[in-house]
């Protein structure tokens, strides 16, 4: 599977060009510490407790959202934990009940044990008439929409029970959910679930958005997406520096204009692919028509000599040739001035001899697949600037030399690491795929579970030698040939749908897409 995100929203739409920084769980604290530390002297002597109101406000974008989302609603079950997460679930229940809905307010933990904002979002509660229920195992959710309001960012390990139970029957009722600044059981960090999780179908997050909404796991567990800043401007605490920025689609136009009248193909750039050995020659073939595609002026294929025949039918604009060894490759490679390795390579004595020559060509590199594992098994330690390496969790997982489940526990963690033990850049696929490179991490919102398939990573490969080949830095090839590739595929599954989405069906999406045609979400 290559980039990846089922996410059903954005918390903007596409075509948004302002920065979307993403923070993680602990930062946003002190950005909400920061602003009740800042509240106005005349707020305070009236009464007026910051951080309750700063709650109030909170469950009040919330519940627009819920009117917004189910506006013929009538009834609501609220479930409540501890904490402020539960103090925005008491407000919102009040303020619920308030607009004339009926109220099943279900606490998870005693009420009279919470304390400061929570203890008076409770006596608000109490105020328009609510009274809560100790939750049980057996207890009916009443409501057309649940509210969760169990478990907010700060949770550090695996869900205990009761909250184990009360998730796996919100879960388990099919009703509609709203989540309240995350989904519980959602670890704000990582975007990994912590035993189990609620499978929102909304979630309202509050003040800045958490990295963990928008990778790994929080695919399946997020739903549609609300940001609600109440009122706080994130530069105001400039020196919190966001861990990621979410991209947008407009980035596409951005950084592939329209070309000027008098280009020639010597303007765009010369890729080669090398890969393709023998009994392995779809991926390598994938990844040329990709580069063609996607406009690069010239593409060359280095591949075993059965192949080049598939090659001459698929894309005869390429142009293939037969290697047996390096030294039939070797004029090829002084030509290039990008070259992508990996596909179709295998690990045999030919694709090392390739992997040695392209290593030592000076060109910038594109290495996937079988790229990466050379790299894991011959050359453990190489480090580079000049490169840019596309994981999925299983290759990222080689690369460090850790397991596929602890690069998906922390997909954040294995980006940075990757970045740091073998330098360059780095897109580490999967839902939510991450891009480091030297300013930073973005991540990709766009795509479908339809990319869980065969040659997708080829096909991202292809795009990203022709958009280096055509002058972007590794970075932006990176981000923008990433949101090409997951839109390519979100605009493939609008017309057929997700099942049955072949790697091969990407190019032609993407191509209109680096032609100024804008994206859509799923």
């Amino acid at each position: 599977m290559s980039s990846h995100s089922s996410h059903s929203s954005h918390p903007r739409k596409p075509g948004d060009a302002t920065p979307h920084p993403l923070y993680l769980a602990a930062q946003v604290r002190e950005i909400d510490s920061r602003e009740i530390a800042a509240a106005q002297p005349g707020d305070k002597e009236r009464g007026d407790a910051p951080g309750f109101a700063l709650m109030q406000r909170a469950a009040m974008a919330a519940y627009r959202e819920l009117r917004t989302h189910w506006p013929d609603a009538r009834r609501l079950s609220v479930l409540c934990g501890s904490g402020n997460n539960a103090g925005d679930g008491y407000v919102l229940a009040a303020l619920a009940a308030g607009d004339g809905l009926e109220v099943q307010l279900l606490a998870l933990r005693d009420p009279a044990s919470l304390k400061g904002e929570a203890a008076r979002g409770v006596e608000m509660a109490r105020a328009a008439g609510l009274t809560s229920q100790p939750w049980a195992d057996d207890t009916a959710l009443t409501g057309e929409v649940v509210v969760d309001a169990l478990l907010g960012t700060g949770l550090g390990g695996e869900v205990r029970e009761p909250y184990a139970a009360a998730i796996t029957a919100i879960n388990a009722s099919d009703l509609p959910v709203l989540a309240l600044d995350i989904p519980s059981g959602l670890a704000a960090d990582s975007g990994a679930v912590l035993g189990v999780a609620v499978r929102a179908t909304l979630t309202a997050t509050f003040i800045a958005d958490k990295f963990g909404l928008h990778t790994g796991q929080a695919a399946d567990h997020v739903g549609a997406l609300a940001f609600c800043p109440l009122g706080v401007d994130g530069a105001d605490h400039a020196d919190i520096v966001p861990v990621a920025e979410l991209l947008d689609a407009s980035l596409i136009a951005t950084a592939l204009p329209p070309r000027a009248r008098a280009s020639h193909k010597g303007d765009f750039g010369h890729v080669l692919v090398v890969g393709g050995a023998p009994g392995l020659g779809g991926a390598a073939l994938l990844a040329s028509q990709a580069a063609a595609r996607l406009g690069a002026g010239k593409v060359s294929l280095a591949t075993a000599p059965e192949h080049v025949g598939a090659s001459l039918i698929r894309t005869p604009e390429v142009m293939a040739r037969g290697v047996r060894g390096v030294s039939d490759a070797t004029p090829m490679l002084k030509a290039a001035e990008v070259i992508v390795i990996g596909p179709g390579l295998g690990r045999d004595a030919w694709g090392q001899g390739l992997m040695q020559a392209a290593l030592d060509s000076g060109k910038p590199l594109v290495i996937d697949a079988d790229g990466l594992n050379l790299l894991v098994e011959r050359w453990p330690e190489l480090h580079r600037d000049d490169w840019l390496l596309t994981p999925h969790p299983g290759e990222a997982a080689r690369l460090l030399g850790i397991s596929g489940s602890e690069v998906q526990a922390d997909r954040l963690a294995a980006s940075r690491a990757l970045k740091a033990r073998r330098g360059g850049t780095h897109v580490l696929k999967g839902a939510g795929s991450l891009i480091a490179g030297p300013q930073g991490i973005g991540v990709c919102p766009y795509g479908n579970p339809g990319m869980a398939s065969g040659g997708m990573g080829d096909v991202l490969s292809g795009i990203l030698g022709a958009l280096v080949a055509q002058g972007l830095t590794l970075e932006s090839a990176a981000r923008v040939a990433t949101l090409l590739h997951a839109c390519a595929a979100d605009q493939a599954a609008s017309v057929y749908g997700e099942r049955g989405l072949l790697a091969g069906d990407l190019a032609c999406y993407a191509r209109i897409l680096a032609n100024g045609r804008p994206a859509t979400r799923r």
